[in-house]
């Protein structure tokens, strides 16, 4: 186990690439402290983890709210007494092109996204100094490095977290504490379930392996980033995208 004895905390972990990282790492050996404002959807995912035969516990939190953010870590804290990764997940979108984007549009998905991933980071690097280091894990896209039509909000969102690794990566190093995004490219989520058939092949036909990617494809790049393999590498930006930007 790649992970044995390790306590990870996952953000937006009830659903999709969270949920999928949830299951993985809790195969793989760690405890696992979900974190959503989903709270029955987490309960039933850790249910699921723990039947098993992995470590699962829930805890409800909204990442743009700090004072929250500090409750919930010191609940995980409480239950497992230390955080060893940290996997900063959680994200939403709020699509619409510039001169129609309204600022609470603006407003919510930075609170989310870049805040959000401030704020647990902020709240767990101090723990990870006095346990003499860490993982930490950001979701960008791909699109925070290339951009996209109707996404100012959210490339801006995923640009930033990008920038905020390279810094973190340079800060922390020499605490012990990694610090890494991965930029996922067109994933097979309940987001694109909704889009049109047309939309779908397009995404398809842009992408050179010539299939959207599996929460699962994006998980098992959090989970190497996680083990003792990726000991050695920090600041790194991975692309889980198919091949889709050369």
């Amino acid at each position: 186990m790649r992970l044995k004895d390790k306590v990870a905390l996952i953000t937006g972990g009830s659903k999709g690439v969270g949920a999928a990282t949830a299951k993985l790492f809790g195969r793989e050996g760690a405890a696992v402290a979900v974190v959503d404002l989903d709270a029955e959807k987490g309960a039933k995912l850790c249910e699921e983890i723990s039947a098993g035969g992995g470590a699962a516990a829930f805890f409800q939190a909204d990442v743009a709210d700090r004072i929250g953010v500090k409750a919930m870590v010191e609940s995980v804290m409480a239950r497992y007494n230390r955080i060893d990764i940290l996997v900063n997940n959680a994200g939403i979108i709020r699509d619409a092109m510039l001169v129609k984007m309204m600022p609470e549009q603006w407003d919510a998905v930075l609170a989310v996204n870049l805040t959000g991933v401030f704020n647990c980071t902020q709240a767990i690097v101090p723990l990870m100094i006095q346990q003499g280091g860490g993982r930490i894990l950001c979701a960008s896209s791909v699109v925070g490095v290339y951009g996209n039509i109707g996404q100012t909000n959210y490339v801006a969102s995923k640009a930033g977290v990008i920038g905020m690794v390279k810094v973190w990566a340079k800060e922390l190093g020499r605490k012990g504490i990694t610090v890494n995004a991965v930029t996922p490219g067109f994933i097979a989520t309940d987001m694109t379930a909704s889009l049109p058939s047309k939309v779908i092949d397009l995404m398809k036909d842009r992408t050179p392996l010539g299939r959207l990617g599996t929460p699962e494809d994006v998980a098992h790049a959090y989970l190497f980033l996680a083990s003792d393999e990726a000991s050695f590498i920090t600041g790194a930006v991975l692309s889980v995208d198919g091949g889709l930007i050369p």
